[in-house]
């Protein structure tokens, strides 16, 4: 939606215009306007739908009150058709009189009738409380969901500030583990991990960025994976994606899964493998992740952070639009996560 549109449909004093210009337009369409000939008829038109205006705003202020708030339709229902009865008598009463005998409008006898009075105040009231209580719900809608919004926010910025310390502690552990076995590889791979810790930095403030961003920022992971343990561990990696440019995904969002295969399934001395699938076609990512569980494991200090915050991550941004299904056979550990992607416009 428009922005500056939005504003002025968010502005109380707009609504309150948009409101009297239908209700009035439709109140000067019935008495036929369009015939009066002097500017005493259309003040004395003027003057009758004030009037109108007045009982709908009476209702409006203290009568419908009783319903939203007190929650009493009955009574409500009772003291609006009162209040119809009473103005409706004042407005006939008011047509009577002398001085609105030259007026052209009310000139035919039905409508110098207390049904026709009636229905006017009626069918006024309708017209002008109707959008008055669209607006009211739009704005209270328009509320919960901006609070809505802040709320999962505000849950989306704990999860990251969760995430990130504990993606850099598991980085570091992948180092750790390297400078043993190849001290000569260190710097290079202390670059890498720079590379993986500016991405990290620069993209925590990001509400999304490019699928080509993360998946870049994934393999640059993988690899620094296969040197730390490629050597005793079959590690597949493949990537196909219909247009990298094209779609927009959170960051660091798909990690988790990719880091826990490597956590859980390298755990031990014996061959294992960790099998990564990324294809993306009209949209749809999926994901699969296939890891072994070594039968003889070392023990593996895990919070389970980086899995649960991302399932929340899920849950809050894409709601019902993913599919996660996992799996864990004793042999073998399954992610299977299917999620459509937004487009950059």
């Amino acid at each position: 939606m428009n922005k500056k549109f939005s504003k002025i449909l968010d502005n109380k004093w707009w609504q309150e215009i948009a409101v009297i210009s239908f209700s009035f337009t439709l109140y000067t369409l019935k008495n036929d306007w369009m015939l009066f000939s002097s500017v005493a008829s259309i003040l004395m038109g003027v003057f009758f739908y004030l009037i109108l205006y007045m009982h709908a705003q009476f209702n409006r202020f203290f009568i419908l009150p009783i319903l939203f708030r007190k929650q009493r339709p009955l009574t409500y229902i009772f003291l609006t058709l009162l209040g119809v009865l009473l103005f409706s008598v004042v407005l006939y009463e008011i047509t009577t009189l002398d001085m609105f005998s030259k007026c052209r409008l009310y000139q035919n006898s039905h409508q110098r009738s207390y049904a026709y009075q009636l229905a006017s105040v009626l069918g006024t009231l309708v017209c002008i409380l109707s959008p008055i209580i669209v607006f009211k719900f739009y704005r209270i809608h328009k509320k919960q969901t901006d609070e809505t919004l802040l709320f999962n926010q505000m849950q989306l910025n704990a999860l990251k500030g969760q995430l990130n310390p504990h993606f850099l502690f598991n980085t570091f552990n992948t180092l750790y583990g390297i400078s043993l076995e190849f001290p000569d590889r260190t710097p290079d791979l202390i670059m890498k991990v720079s590379q993986l810790m500016r991405y990290q930095l620069d993209s925590s403030n990001k509400q999304c960025v490019s699928l080509e961003e993360e998946l870049s920022f994934i393999n640059s992971y993988i690899q620094l994976e296969k040197e730390r343990v490629g050597y005793r561990c079959d590690i597949t990696y493949d990537c196909k994606i219909d247009n990298e440019n094209a779609y927009k995904v959170s960051p660091m969002l798909l990690i988790a899964f990719i880091e826990n295969a490597f956590k859980h399934g390298t755990c031990a001395i014996e061959n294992c493998f960790v099998r990564i699938f990324i294809t993306v076609e009209n949209g749809l990512l999926h994901l699969h992740v296939i890891n072994s569980i070594p039968t003889k494991k070392t023990n593996v200090i895990s919070t389970k952070i980086g899995l649960k915050n991302t399932i929340e991550r899920l849950n809050l941004i894409y709601g019902k639009e993913y599919k996660l299904d996992i799996q864990d056979d004793n042999n073998t550990y399954i992610v299977d996560l299917k999620l459509q992607l937004k487009k950059f416009v």
